[in-house]
């Protein structure tokens, strides 16, 4: 079901972050959009860092600053499979690029599909 995942990281500063993890931690960085969200690939792990305040994202340097979104070829049978496993769904958004569907852990940490078009 799965084919990849990546950890989303939100951040304050997005120049800044994309300077500690490009050239302090030395990984490469693979794209950059918008201001809002850049790449960058770890061995083995794609990390997004995303600068996205308020309603449509959670706060850096609290709770829940940290995601895990998982890629899938087919966004609606990845969710009814988990649905049938008891995972509830909180909300839906399809973008340009990708349809995303967000989720909790038992910690409630959250949690994302994404399927890219």
């Amino acid at each position: 079901m799965f084919k990849s995942a990546n950890v989303t990281v939100m951040v304050t500063d997005l120049k800044k972050a994309v300077k500690y993890y490009v050239e302090t931690l030395g990984l490469k960085l693979q794209h950059e959009m918008d201001g809002h969200f850049a790449q960058v690939e770890a061995p083995g792990l794609m990390i997004g860092l995303l600068h996205l305040a308020g309603e449509h994202g959670s706060q850096p340097e609290t709770s829940g600053s940290m995601s895990i979104g998982f890629e899938v070829e087919d966004l609606e049978s990845a969710i009814e499979t988990l649905k049938s496993r008891g995972v509830e769904f909180h909300d839906y958004v399809e973008g340009k690029a990708a349809q995303v569907v967000h989720f909790s852990d038992t910690e409630g940490n959250i949690l994302y599909l994404v399927c890219n078009r």
